[in-house]
């Protein structure tokens, strides 16, 4: 058993939707972020950056693992099932550039905009000018990708379309649409209508009841 601790996050999406595409048994665990609830003793102690997800694997090799940091986690669930994830080659490559596209470009892009947009104390035009002009030249980037394969890293699902997905599928918090990107669109189309996904997108949101 893995339990999973998360909000209804970009981040914390990610996990349940790696989960239900391996298979594996799993319990989610609400970490309230609007009420600080990350910055509990309890949380810290699973995670001293006090962010969500951070999963407790209790079958891991060796012991009860605990892990954070949502791409670290997507690979390790990865290599423990044998899934997602090419075992070598240039297709394991083509996996890691994503990921790593994902957390030094898409993912600052999207968080900063959305911050920058909603919660600054005050309107700073030139942060929400650069990371609007950012996240759209990232969203294009993809668009481009996509013209030419079925997901990001190749013709196989992936770790890194699930990484992808996550702040995708905040993308109106961040201030982001796909009208501009229809190979996108027909990307994120395509993962959302996922049965996998759909689990994982229904149990996440209610994490975070209206």
């Amino acid at each position: 058993m893995i339990d999973v601790y998360a909000f209804a996050s970009p981040n914390s999406v990610k996990v349940p939707v790696a989960l239900e595409e391996l298979g594996l048994p799993y319990a989610l665990h609400n970490v309230n972020i609007r009420q600080g609830a990350q910055k509990a003793p309890d949380f810290v102690a699973r995670n001293a950056n006090a962010r969500v997800p951070v999963i407790v694997d209790h079958e891991a090799e060796g012991g009860p693992l605990t892990l954070s940091e949502s791409a670290a986690i997507l690979v390790y669930l990865a290599e423990k099932t044998g899934k997602l994830l090419p075992a070598s080659g240039p297709a394991r490559a083509r996996v890691f550039e994503q990921l790593f596209f994902h957390a030094s470009g898409l993912g600052p892009a999207f968080g900063n905009s959305g911050y920058f947009t909603k919660f600054a104390p005050e309107p700073i035009p030139g942060a929400i000018e650069r990371f609007q002009t950012e996240g759209n030249r990232i969203l294009g980037v993809l668009d481009d990708l996509l013209a030419n394969q079925v997901f990001v890293a190749g013709d196989t699902l992936s770790i890194a379309d699930i990484a992808h997905f996550g702040w995708l599928w905040r993308r109106a918090y961040a201030g982001f649409d796909f009208d501009s990107t229809p190979n996108l669109a027909r990307w994120y189309a395509s993962l959302e209508a996922r049965p996998a996904f759909q689990r994982a997108i229904d149990k996440t949101n209610a994490l975070a009841p209206a």
